[in-house]
């Protein structure tokens, strides 16, 4: 573990919305040139203290940059990051954690993906335990791309009710289209296997992970099949005697739509989904969008929201979704739009069922974060993520907006 204290940088600023102002801090400036990690893709997770924790694309130990897992702790008013796991690549270890978010079991431990490295450099997936104040890595599974393995996973892991890891790979598999896996734990131990290989024409190539629904189903989105339009399905997993058995839920056709969803999906309590997508829309800049739950598991699909650019956010990147608050509003960022286009944070406010959008925050003022490609998280009604570049050091940000 290293440590770095130097953190909490004063850009409080202030955004003028269509309704309210919201304020923004980054609270930590990533620095590629002090064997800091950098690049940071994936969002963050928050533990019960209000810790954070996440992964940066690169960076870290400067003979094996393949990326970091850091921590960020807030004493005095000031976050200071340490750094739990320096990647180095090679066989024996993963490489590039790219947009994985880490997901905590109920014993505090660590997991997430890197989408290099491993015994084939396949990709792998780890976990992080952690033994007074330190913590340790292990590999878990190394991606073999051979059939059934799947290879280079982008997204995070998700754990269901009953402890069990899933996951997915955009590549590989059966059919050579992409994977969906499960881990199953236990006295230490993990057991791997895929229990479904993407094929086209159907729903392929899954860049968001897996989400646990009602009734029994798991939840996903692949960028691209569905047939005719070939612009991405929502899928769903079930098992039926011991098999899995994978449905199409909807299929995007395009246009207004919407066009290649690029996201893990969330849930509400009454089994509705909600999503982004990448392009598509109104103005071919992305959506937000809802399957509401009907009678006998169907769906009906809607789009809640198409992006419009400038001074309005743009294109939802992989991994990004949407963040749910106990209202019912949605949360979320853009890589491109807003009114520097280098990226937004936005709001859906629910109201009488309908939902307005409000830009929180506008990206790429100077000392600023820019260009978010992971989605926020919600804690003590703050909105907290990440941005790719920009900051002090232009090697990314943490940062949190008060809406």
């Amino acid at each position: 573990m290293r440590v770095k204290a130097l953190v909490m940088i004063a850009v409080t600023l202030v955004l003028a919305t269509t309704a309210w102002a919201s304020s923004e801090s980054v609270l930590y400036s990533f620095n590629s040139f002090s064997g800091d990690g950098y690049y940071p893709y994936s969002g963050l997770v928050a533990d019960a203290k209000g810790n954070l924790y996440g992964t940066t694309q690169s960076g870290g130990v400067t003979t094996t940059p393949y990326g970091t897992v850091f921590e960020l702790t807030l004493s005095g008013g000031i976050w200071t990051e340490t750094i739990l796991h320096n990647f180095i690549g090679g066989t024996t270890d993963g490489a590039y954690p790219e947009y994985s978010s880490l997901v905590f079991d109920k014993a505090g431990n660590l997991y997430g993906t890197t989408q290099y490295g491993g015994a084939k450099n396949y990709g792998t997936v780890f976990v992080l335990t952690k033994s007074g104040k330190t913590w340790t890595e292990r590999v878990l599974h190394s991606f073999t791309n051979v059939p059934p393995d799947g290879y280079y996973p982008q997204a995070g892991l998700s754990f269901d009710s009953a402890g069990l890891l899933y996951g997915t790979t955009e590549y590989g598999g059966a059919h050579g289209a992409g994977t969906v896996f499960q881990m199953k734990g236990s006295k230490g131990k993990w057991t791997y296997k895929v229990i479904h290989g993407f094929a086209s024409p159907g729903g392929y190539y899954p860049v968001g992970g897996l989400t646990q629904g009602m009734h029994g189903y798991y939840y996903g989105t692949t960028y691209y099949g569905g047939a005719t339009f070939n612009a991405g399905t929502v899928y769903r997993l079930f098992q039926a005697r011991g098999v899995w058995v994978s449905q199409t839920v909807y299929t995007f056709s395009g246009g207004a739509s919407g066009t290649n969803p690029d996201s893990s999906l969330t849930t509400d309590a009454a089994g509705n989904l909600f999503g982004t997508t990448y392009t598509g829309g109104d103005l071919n800049l992305g959506t937000v969008f809802e399957l509401k739950a009907g009678k006998n598991d169907k769906y009906s699909y809607r789009v809640l929201y198409s992006l419009k650019g400038n001074p309005d956010g743009n294109t939802p990147y992989y991994g990004s979704g949407v963040a749910l608050d106990a209202k019912g509003d949605l949360f979320g960022t853009t890589y491109y739009g807003g009114t520097n286009n280098a990226g937004s944070a936005y709001e859906l406010k629910l109201t009488t069922g309908h939902y307005k959008e409000h830009v929180l925050w506008s990206f790429g003022a100077s000392g600023d974060g820019s260009y978010p490609r992971a989605g926020v998280i919600l804690v003590k009604g703050k909105v907290l993520g990440t941005t790719y570049t920009g900051g002090a050091h232009s090697a990314g940000t943490v940062y949190a907006i008060t809406p």
